[in-house]
């Protein structure tokens, strides 16, 4: 079994974890961390990230992401992240590949229609959906729901983007915490917090590189992006004639490490001012100890705004995006009017048609969907 020796006195320990809601007997070749990592490889709803989209529909090409390469870059960031930084790389491999879980199939477009049909029946939310995948919907075991991981990954996978203060609370997270306490007030551990910087270092990087193989935007309109105009130059000075996938490549390669090596320092820097001994007083502070320098953050946003108009709300991003929220609302009303379309054991445990239906439709991959659109509706969408 792995040993903490190497790690910093406020990493994650798995020998020191708050253990999982149903005690079980630990292994004698994994940590607690390794366990739960592993545990969610092997879900169902990790094998559907496959054939789910970020931004593309899976159907229009083999090379653009899908939340589970995405999924898979962002545990490679996150490792390297910690790796540096002397805190526990198993629990954020564990965290950025159930990061995605709760995801409906069409990317975000997906989610705010089902958010939007659910808003009568206490809404939807994707983090709050990942804790009910990882908890409940998973049916894999027979001694206990869920894929009963351990407190740090439960925790880190509602809090990796920062304390949850919703009021309401989203509902599946409302639900949950009534018997088993996250302390959603207080940030999560630094491992959950590097996962969601390596979420958005993933995120900005393989849009570009997407966006480019898919020609929605020339590559001299990059140049206009603070954070990208030099490497363009360096590129440019550097080599003749690159093909587009070349440059896509050498230009996010540059960025990533930019981008990482902007995070390690300023997380460093964070570290060291709080003198954190625990993991506990890390979750304690007024704010988070993984983050962007000032600078770095102000780069980022211009690089998310080009992105947003050049790349999101591109005409055929758009024309796709249109076509994904009617399949999602055709395909919920027909279920909660007929909820015999259902499968048989999809949701017994759950009295509520609609808290069922949403749960059949976010697990859907994107195939699965048009699919069951072109069946029930007799559409080619």
């Amino acid at each position: 079994m792995a040993s903490s020796e190497h790690l910093a006195p406020f990493a994650s320990r798995p020998e020191k974890s708050r253990g999982r809601l149903f005690p079980e007997p630990e292994s004698l070749t994994r940590t607690a961390f390794q366990r739960d990592r592993d545990r969610i490889i092997h879900s169902a709803a990790f094998r559907r990230l496959q054939y789910k989209t970020q931004v593309f529909v899976y159907h229009e090409g083999d090379h653009y992401r899908t939340r589970l390469t995405h999924s898979l870059e962002v545990a490679q960031i996150a490792r390297s992240i910690c790796r540096a930084l002397g805190l526990n790389e198993d629990l954020a491999e564990a965290l950025a590949l159930a990061h995605d879980l709760g995801h409906t199939p069409f990317g975000h477009a997906g989610e705010d229609v089902l958010d939007g049909l659910m808003a009568p029946h206490g809404g939807f939310d994707h983090n709050a959906q990942a804790l009910r995948v990882i908890t409940l919907l998973e049916h894999r075991y027979a001694d206990f729901p869920g894929l009963n991981l351990t407190w740090e990954t439960l925790e880190g996978t509602v809090k990796h983007n920062g304390p949850v203060l919703d009021d309401p609370l989203p509902l599946a997270t409302a639900e949950y915490i009534a018997g088993h306490d996250l302390e959603l007030m207080t940030h999560a551990g630094p491992e959950a917090q590097v996962a969601a910087l390596a979420d958005d270092i993933a995120y900005d990087n393989h849009d570009i590189d997407d966006g480019l193989r898919a020609e929605l935007f020339p590559p001299g309109d990059l140049a206009q992006v603070p954070l990208v105009a030099p490497v363009l130059a360096e590129l440019g000075g550097r080599y003749k004639d690159l093909e587009r996938e070349q440059l896509a490549h050498e230009t996010v390669r540059r960025l990533i490490g930019a981008m990482v090596d902007d995070v390690i320092g300023e997380s460093r820097e964070r570290l060291r001012a709080a003198g954190a001994g625990r993991v506990e007083e890390i979750r304690a502070l007024s704010h988070p100890v993984i983050a962007f320098s000032p600078s770095m953050t102000a780069a980022q946003k211009a690089l998310k705004a080009f992105l947003y108009t050049q790349m999101y709300r591109h005409p055929r991003v758009n024309e796709m995006t249109e076509k994904a929220r009617r399949v999602v609302s055709d395909l919920f009303g027909l279920y909660t009017a007929q909820p015999e379309h259902l499968p048989r054991s999809r949701g017994a445990h759950e009295p509520d048609t609609h808290r069922r239906v949403a749960d059949f439709i976010a697990g859907m991959t994107d195939r699965f969907a048009l699919e069951e659109h072109r069946r029930h509706f007799g559409e080619q969408i």
